[in-house]
């Protein structure tokens, strides 16, 4: 079996360390491993395959000889070095906003749009927002079937989307009412904040923007409508989504069930009646998108509801990005 050389960009990083995790788990085929980090994490080491690898630090000449460099360390780094990384010719695999909605770059779920990958010449691949990825699963399936209209959701994203400092400030806000407010612009502990990166003119922030378009670029339907009101809350990983779906064809919910049950790593867990429907402590640690409390919408005539849940950093994030590169080789 062909073995790849593999450079993780970010490696100390609460994503970088999910995507050592998966590549692991997962038996991806590396023959070396490149941990890259800031000058900060130079003399830390990661585990990987039993071994501890020394991080080193991140520079124009890191990517000579990798074949794929997995980006997971902000957008500013992916701007200067994802490039530099291509034209090394390794294959990009890029988790920030950096390149997402450039036009000639492609943003895969592999359920939803991986065949788009067939004319993919090397270069960069965008890794889709955490909150788009768990919901475009879930929508891909039902638009196959009855074309959607319209989609409203609303996210209720956990502490880990925003770092290793965000679940030590809700660890000790939970301890300490009075803690000093540092990553979020209020309290989380104990609190919903329905304001996840800056707001725009529009009065949207951008994570909600983000949601609204990439969602029609990964779907390949600009026509879909899309609003998204986007929340933070005292979680510590596991992203939900309440979702409303709008159709052109009438579908029951069971159609619906029956529909989301087939979908690709899409798990139905919808029995209301024992208490059954998805949660972000039960997602925590797993790969697949969670899907329930699924039932008509009894507003309008083609409308479905649904409770949508997903690790964030693993779906949301490493996991995507590891099986964008095992749909390569």
């Amino acid at each position: 079996m062909k073995q790849f050389n593999v450079a993780v960009v970010g490696a100390t990083g609460l994503v970088g360390e999910t995507m050592l995790r998966v590549l692991e788990e997962r038996g991806f085929s590396v023959r070396e491993l490149l941990p890259l980090a800031s000058e900060n994490s130079r003399g830390k080491s990661v585990k990987f395959a039993g071994k501890k690898i020394p991080v080193q630090a991140l520079s124009k000449d890191s990517f000579k000889g990798m074949d794929f460099a997995l980006f997971s360390a902000g957008a500013s780094v992916s701007l200067e070095y994802a490039p530099i990384a291509a034209s090394s010719g390794a294959i990009v695999i890029d988790n920030t906003s950096a390149f997402r909605m450039e036009e000639d770059i492609p943003l895969i779920v592999p359920e939803v749009n991986g065949d788009v990958l067939k004319s993919f010449k090397g270069g960069i691949i965008a890794n889709p927002n955490c909150s788009t990825i768990q919901l475009v699963c879930v929508l891909k399936p039902i638009h196959d079937v009855a074309k959607i209209k319209r989609v409203v959701v609303s996210t209720y994203q956990s502490v880990s989307g925003a770092g290793r400092d965000a679940i030590g400030e809700l660890e000790e806000g939970s301890r300490n009412v009075h803690c000093k407010v540092k990553t979020f612009p209020h309290r989380i502990a104990f609190n919903c904040i329905p304001h996840i990166d800056v707001f725009e003119m529009n009065g949207y922030t951008r994570e909600e923007l983000k949601v609204v378009n990439e969602t029609k670029k990964i779907m390949g339907d600009e026509t879909i409508a899309v609003t998204c009101t986007a929340v933070r809350v005292p979680v510590k990983v596991g992203h939900s989504e309440s979702v409303n779906i709008e159709t052109f064809k009438k579908l029951s919910a069971q159609d619906a069930r029956i529909i989301l049950s087939k979908a690709p790593n899409v798990v139905v867990i919808d029995e209301p009646a024992m208490a059954s429907y998805p949660l972000a402590i039960n997602a925590e640690g797993r790969d697949e998108v969670f899907v329930g409390r699924i039932r008509e919408d009894i507003s309008i005539e083609n409308g479905i509801e649904c409770w949508v849940v997903s690790d964030n950093l693993r779906k949301g994030a490493a996991t995507n990005a590891v099986q964008i590169a095992e749909l390569l080789i």
